[in-house]
């Protein structure tokens, strides 16, 4: 049996918050906790969003604080509090009445008490990505988020981008025919980001590649495929297994770059410089899932989905599918997917990408994501990555770091659901 079956808690009192929706917001009144590289970029876009006021800012560096504080005055807004007193100074925000969600984008390593503290403080919560990194903390947003009837959302942008969207529409008619197989992927050279050693994302991430040995940010190629599956929508991750490669190019670089005595070089660097993990669903589909963030090769998610018609594949874009490509024996690709775009863009994409305001992020998907999430909230209607969403993808961190351990071995995912994935409908194609 696999680790996680003993963590497979099927009883609550707490009702499911599969399908949720909270009463219709007019205003959608934000908090946020951390605005560094990430955060900011968040309170820059929001800013621009009909429906949204930005009322409180929190960070331990009051210097970041203020800075998105004055961003908002230079958009014509009021000044929002600015809470920068120490680590534990976001639970004084969260005491406020004019609060209505907060995002939090701070190390992975305490995003699971900030936002357990704020559903508890009676507002929803919306994570960065990994939401959590360990299966207890799984288990804890989803009993605080049943418990307390408040939205949990992992902010996966990479289910909004142009691609990942068309994809999701194609999935839904029908187009690749029965789903069979995805590879999702992070494979990103962040070397540079030891350079950030006091401060910046760089001075906490690198040190979880001192302690950890799997895949450890699993959920940008992970995402969009389990939303094509309809994961925790009619399917679920079953189980899994991992394997890690040496651990080498860090501690090269941190050789070549830092003192002998620097810390880099004091503790060894553990984590694989590139995990393979591959997931079994309860339905029989198969899923690849590779992390890599330090070896010398281009950007890549994979943004791969097979099905008994055909196959969507990214970086580069390519596709074929039977009866509607010339032949299955070559891709179709670069200006031969013009036709593609134009025949199969998700609605939300052609709403949304070309608004004036939309600033960006990411290619656009930042923006996307956040205009769905206050559109959702806005109408009352269930938002597209539910609390569950979030503790399934996330798990693969742990899950994979069990497997490592036991030379493959395999880790069954536990059900957050508690059986609720079966009653449900895949993501619909929303207008």
């Amino acid at each position: 049996m696999g680790m996680a079956s003993s963590m497979g808690k099927q009883q609550t009192k707490s009702k499911t918050m599969v399908g949720f929706a909270n009463k219709p917001m007019d205003k959608v009144r934000v908090g946020f906790i951390g605005v560094g590289a990430r955060g900011s970029g968040h309170v820059e876009q929001m800013l621009v969003i009909d429906g949204v006021e930005v009322t409180a800012i929190c960070d331990d560096w009051k210097d970041l604080a203020e800075r998105s504080a004055e961003a908002c005055v230079k958009a014509g807004r009021p000044k929002p509090a600015v809470y920068a007193k120490g680590p534990l100074d976001y639970r004084n925000m969260l005491q406020r009445n004019d609060i209505d969600i907060v995002i939090i984008s701070t190390p992975w390593e305490i995003h699971c008490q900030m936002a357990v503290d704020t559903m508890n403080a009676d507002k929803h919560a919306f994570i960065e990505v990994p939401a959590v990194g360990t299966l207890e903390e799984c288990w804890k947003l989803v009993d605080t988020s049943e418990k307390t009837r408040k939205h949990c959302m992992m902010m996966e942008n990479c289910c909004y981008g142009r691609e990942e969207l068309m994809v999701l529409n194609m999935c839904r008619l029908g187009v690749f025919g029965d789903l069979l197989h995805g590879e999702g992927a992070y494979i990103h050279d962040l070397r540079g980001q030891m350079n950030e050693v006091e401060h910046g994302t760089g001075s906490w991430r690198t040190v979880h590649y001192q302690k950890r040995n799997g895949n450890i940010y699993p959920t940008h190629g992970l995402g969009p495929v389990a939303q094509y599956m309809g994961v925790n929508r009619g399917d679920r991750f079953d189980y899994m297994t991992s394997m890690s490669s040496p651990s080498k190019v860090r501690t090269i670089y941190a050789r070549d770059h830092f003192p002998k005595d620097h810390k880099w070089n004091k503790t060894p660097f553990i984590c694989g410089d590139i995990n393979t993990s591959l997931i079994k669903t309860v339905m029989g589909r198969t899923i690849m899932v590779q992390w890599d963030e330090q070896l010398p090769r281009p950007y890549n998610r994979l943004n791969l989905i097979q099905g008994t018609k055909g196959v969507f594949g990214g970086f580069p874009n390519r596709v074929v599918v039977e009866g509607e490509s010339k032949s299955t024996d070559s891709w179709e690709q670069g200006d031969a997917l013009k036709p593609w775009f134009e025949k199969y863009d998700h609605p939300l994409q052609r709403k949304i990408a070309n608004d004036p305001s939309n600033k960006g992020g990411h290619g656009g998907m930042d923006f996307i994501m956040l205009w769905r999430i206050v559109y959702c909230l806005r109408n009352g209607i269930p938002l597209d990555q539910d609390v569950y969403d979030a503790a399934a993808w996330s798990a693969v961190s742990p899950l994979s770091e069990a497997s490592v351990k036991k030379r493959g071995r395999s880790m069954d995912f536990p059900d957050f659901t508690r059986g609720h994935w079966n009653d449900r409908e895949p993501l619909p194609i929303v207008t």
